[in-house]
């Protein structure tokens, strides 16, 4: 059959079906989800992770080394994101992105980020350096995390697909791990901190806020920012 004729049946078809939908309480594979009109809904928070100035890296770096760079840090922050109850949902270059579901999912994927961002400063800058004394490299990220209901389906073709999140957690999660300031290197919603347990908002002896309240310009939104590190 020509591919045009495949594509047409294919899309009449995604728009003719009625949808079956079921409530989630575990982050789905996507073996889990059928490739037609079958979804996954959850309450949940989504997680990214991403390095920064990842191009100047690959561009002015040799390639192994920006390999190593890579592997590195996403390994390392898989190994946290699952500690603290999170599933890996997708990787995408040089990010990864992660889902946490329950109760205190909100609390659990803030100490995640705040995990990562001491992997990155006590761990992975320092054995950079020991291994290649005369770089100047040093690696630097952002993590974005927002919460909400989340629609799950599976898209693409037999042999080669994966699972769509649609959502607003995972569109502005992706667009808070977008934003470069500083140290400030883990940017939350205001509906995450909203959740955050005292233990995630509050650190240090004596305690104090973990969190500076601040403003997503493009969206007129209230977001909260942090530059904490929590020892893993």
């Amino acid at each position: 059959m020509p591919p045009t004729k495949t594509i047409q049946e294919e899309v009449a078809a995604i728009f003719a079906t009625k949808w079956k939908v079921r409530e989630g309480v575990v982050v789905p594979e996507a073996d889990q989800v059928s490739l037609g009109n079958d979804a996954v809904e959850l309450d949940a928070t989504v997680l990214y992770a991403d390095l920064v100035d990842s191009t100047d890296l690959v561009m002015n770096y040799k390639n192994w080394f920006a390999a190593e760079v890579y592997k590195a840090y996403l390994a390392s922050a898989c190994r946290l994101i699952r500690a603290e109850g999170g599933g890996i949902s997708a990787f995408d270059g040089d990010r990864v992105m992660a889902v946490f579901l329950g109760n205190t999912k909100n609390s659990s994927a803030a100490r995640a980020a705040l995990k990562i961002n001491w992997l990155v400063q006590k761990l992975i800058n320092p054995r950079i350096k020991t291994a290649y004394p005369n770089t100047s490299y040093v690696l630097r990220h952002v993590i974005g995390i927002d919460t909400s209901r989340l629609f799950v389906a599976r898209t693409g073709i037999r042999g080669s697909n994966d699972l769509v999140w649609v959502g607003r957690a995972a569109n502005y999660a992706a667009k808070l791990c977008a934003m470069r300031d500083g140290a400030a290197n883990t940017i939350i919603s205001e509906q995450v901190f909203k959740r955050l347990t005292d233990t995630a908002k509050l650190g240090g002896s004596p305690k104090r806020a973990m969190w500076e309240k601040s403003v997503w310009a493009e969206r007129g939104l209230t977001i909260y920012r942090s530059g904490w590190l929590w020892e893993p």
